[in-house]
């Protein structure tokens, strides 16, 4: 589903430069539940918004589904995530004037879909907050509004889906909740997963762990 080609990203902050991801190469097939998993600083966000044309490479490729990105305009990636990519954020990213039910039904919208109420019902009650769709962000708990982010990466069914730190603004037990509920739902729908993590127990849910460290792979651990 995802190759990496020697993926580098520099920064330049005036006279400094700064080198987040460093000749990164990787394959992630489908239907596999990755962790990249570092300190804070190790560059997996970085890599995560590479991967999903959220930011792009200064030297490589990233190819998604045998199709290399290298020359991708703004309108060739946008394409590519309303059809291809979900994404789970830490911070939920949901529009505070909408409604649960609303920010759900986006990406649909975004897609010109005239109907996608069925659609977003279902991706509410999967995840448990089909009572909740008339509910704004603030109204909601920070377990509650992740769920809702869950269900608006999902509701248009990505091929693949990245989730960066999902967990991170959540205390521990909602947090295993959540990625939990992110296995199982991308089980059911046969997405590939990336998971950005510095915690080991949600990294230990995954098929596959990768280290990262200082912008580059640091090291693997094979999960059954």
């Amino acid at each position: 589903m995802v190759r990496l080609e020697g993926v580098s990203k520099v920064y330049q902050r005036g006279a400094s430069i700064i080198q987040a991801v460093q000749g990164v190469s990787l394959e992630v097939a489908k239907g596999e539940f990755l962790a990249i998993m570092g300190p804070s600083g190790s560059g997996k966000s970085t890599l995560l918004n590479l991967i999903g044309g959220l930011d792009r490479p200064t030297e490589g490729d990233v190819v998604i589904d045998g199709r290399s990105t290298r020359g991708f305009t703004e309108a060739d990636w946008t394409r590519l995530r309303r059809e291809w990519i979900g994404v789970v954020f830490q911070f939920f990213n949901l529009l505070p004037g909408l409604t649960a039910r609303e920010n759900v039904a986006l990406p649909l919208l975004l897609r010109g879909e005239a109907d996608p109420e069925k659609r977003v019902e279902e991706c509410l009650a999967a995840v448990g907050l089909a009572h909740r769709g008339e509910h704004r962000p603030s109204e909601l708990s920070g377990g509650e509004q992740q769920r809702v982010a869950v269900a608006r990466a999902l509701v248009h069914r990505p091929a693949l889906l990245l989730a960066d730190e999902p967990t991170g603004n959540l205390d521990s037990k909602v947090g295993r909740e959540i990625i939990q509920l992110i296995k199982t739902l991308a089980r059911q729908g046969g997405q590939t997963v990336i998971l950005a993590t510095h915690s080991r127990s949600a990294a230990e849910e995954a098929d596959r762990i990768v280290l990262m460290r200082d912008g580059t792979l640091d090291g693997e651990d094979v999960r059954v």
